[in-house]
């Protein structure tokens, strides 16, 4: 009888590089918490592996780790995005240092596998179809190898319960569950249809609620993110889960609130706003609508967003958007029109960007077939937290200056804290909360938060948001507890967004003033000149 090799496995989560806009890091100290999300990623390969092997997981980004958790280690796993890639490259170097053997996978050493060529093992793509090839392989002696997973077949029903055991729930401002994977849209800059396909597949219901179950009798309550591609790419099993969700909330007290991802055409389906509603969703992230047309976003390119945005706002669902600068479509200047939409539209958290050419995306082959994609394309920074202030990593339709100088216009405008302020007011004005559940479980992290006192600490850390942040407040207060809540987390979110945008700021002055720096001459140039120039 064949028995199971023990083995002790350390799951490292590699740091961010640097400060993104994703970090949030003076909102997470206002809340208490050290990150955003927790790694929903490593916990669910740990699920994955053999009973016998004993499994250790360290946050790089809460909690620091030494020598004692690699001597314990048999193997070390890492990997994860590309903003983590220069740290996973480290960690990488740490453990050949202490000759450990360290496997790599995840969205970035998928697209670019040659980038991490020195780990020993490579496990590329979705883990369901490849790790038993990996267990087999190191329990026959093998300490190297590259395991590639079938593209897009993975099996999602057969994805075990994450291992959420192995996180401190505290450390985190939420934990995330995944329900499908992969996205029907065609997005040229994208790498979600690379990864994971454009036929989204969904776990069962039953497999969701024992998920939710697990992280129930283990005392999580509060928010809870379903990090799918597109929530409601697959409209059809969707809308069989959803009232079965809502029961579910119901029969428990409605522990959770949650979040996902989706795209704008969830205006056009009344009934799935409803249902979301019912479940106690409270929160839209949604893609760019100001690049639709040129990025075949065709499903969203027939209405006008804006008042689609405003019937999500109406289902009692906040929305966070995402608008990119510098598509080859902006012929002229494109700044005073995003700028009129995020105000129109009233969402308060933006994330504007540069274009970054992702590794094996539509994009990128595109750009490399033309010429005008950068050396080291795939080789993220080191230094520059996001494509904020790192995008535009090829050669550009229209110069340079100019899609700088528009972005920054944008910054300037929508992170001024009068031009913040008043967009929170008005989505509080037009966010329907009489569905969703008014007040947020015991338990929920959310409920250490001090209103008076998060708007103190804001406005004293930001003086010039001062007045505009506590007249917000104090509307919102009026109104109802509901908005009073979201009102005080879109201003904690302001301790960083503020900040954060003026860093960018100065970081697009410094590229905008290295454009105008003369261009050096070569030695043999300037010397040929002067041999050649005639006497005074």
């Amino acid at each position: 009888m064949n028995v199971p090799r023990r083995c002790n496995v350390l799951m490292l989560y590699p740091l961010f590089t640097a400060e993104s806009f994703w970090s949030f890091g003076e909102s997470c100290k206002l809340m208490g918490v050290q990150r955003p999300a927790a790694p929903l990623g490593l916990i669910t390969v740990a699920a994955m592996l053999p009973e016998s092997w004993t499994i250790r997981l360290i946050d790089c980004n809460t909690t620091p780790f030494g020598g004692d958790d690699l001597d314990w280690a048999d193997v070390v796993f890492t990997g994860g995005m590309l903003p983590q890639q220069a740290d996973t490259l480290r960690l990488i170097e740490l453990c050949r240092a202490k000759a450990k053997p360290v496997v790599v996978g995840g969205p970035d050493p998928t697209s670019s596998p040659h980038v991490y060529a020195r780990a020993d093992f490579q496990v590329l793509g979705e883990a369901e179809g490849v790790i038993d090839e990996f267990i087999a392989a190191w329990d026959r002696g093998a300490r190297s190898g590259v395991f590639t997973a079938p593209k897009f077949q993975a099996d999602v029903t057969t994805t075990p319960v994450p291992r959420f055991d192995l996180l401190k729930f505290e450390d985190y401002l939420y934990l995330g569950v995944q329900y499908s994977r992969g996205c029907p849209f065609t997005c040229e800059f994208c790498d979600i249809i690379e990864l994971y396909g454009r036929v989204p597949r969904t776990k069962t219901t039953p497999q969701m609620f024992t998920e939710l179950e697990t992280l129930y009798r283990m005392g999580y309550r509060g928010h809870l993110d379903f990090v799918d591609d597109n929530f409601i790419g697959n409209k059809k099993s969707l809308k069989q889960f959803l009232p079965e969700l809502a029961e579910w909330q119901r029969a428990h007290d409605y522990p959770f609130e949650f979040s996902t991802e989706a795209s704008v055409n969830l205006a056009d389906d009344q009934e799935l706003l409803n249902m979301m509603a019912a479940a106690n969703f409270f929160g839209i992230e949604s893609p760019d609508p100001a690049t639709l047309v040129a990025m075949r976003k065709k499903q969203n390119t027939r209405r006008n967003i804006a008042e689609s945005i405003h019937r999500i706002y109406g289902a009692g669902m906040l929305v966070t958007a995402g608008f990119i600068v510098g598509f080859d479509s902006e012929k002229v200047s494109m700044a005073d029109a995003m700028i009129g939409f995020i105000e129109e539209a009233a969402i308060p958290v933006c994330m504007v960007g540069l274009l970054y050419a992702l590794p094996n995306t539509q994009l990128t082959r595109r750009l490399a077939r033309e010429g005008r994609l950068h050396a080291d394309h795939d080789l993220a920074s080191t230094t520059e937290g996001d494509q904020c202030t790192g995008g535009i990593n090829f050669d550009p339709v229209r110069p340079l200056r100019d899609i700088l100088t528009d972005y920054k216009q944008v910054l300037e405008s929508v992170y001024h804290p009068a031009a913040y302020a008043s967009r929170v007011d008005r989505l509080m004005t037009m966010l329907d909360r009489s569905r969703q559940r008014p007040e947020l479980p015991e338990g929920d992290i959310r409920n250490k938060v001090r209103a008076l006192e998060t708007v103190h600490r804001v406005t004293s850390a930001i003086p010039e948001a001062h007045g505009p942040l506590w007249k917000t407040f104090l509307a919102c207060a009026k109104r109802d507890k509901s908005s009073a809540r979201i009102a005080v987390a879109m201003i904690a979110a302001y301790a960083h967004l503020g900040p954060f945008s003026r860093r960018v700021i100065d970081a697009i002055d410094a590229r905008l003033a290295a454009l105008d720096e003369p261009m050096p001459i070569p030695a043999a140039v300037a010397s040929a000149s002067h041999s050649t120039s005639p006497p005074a």
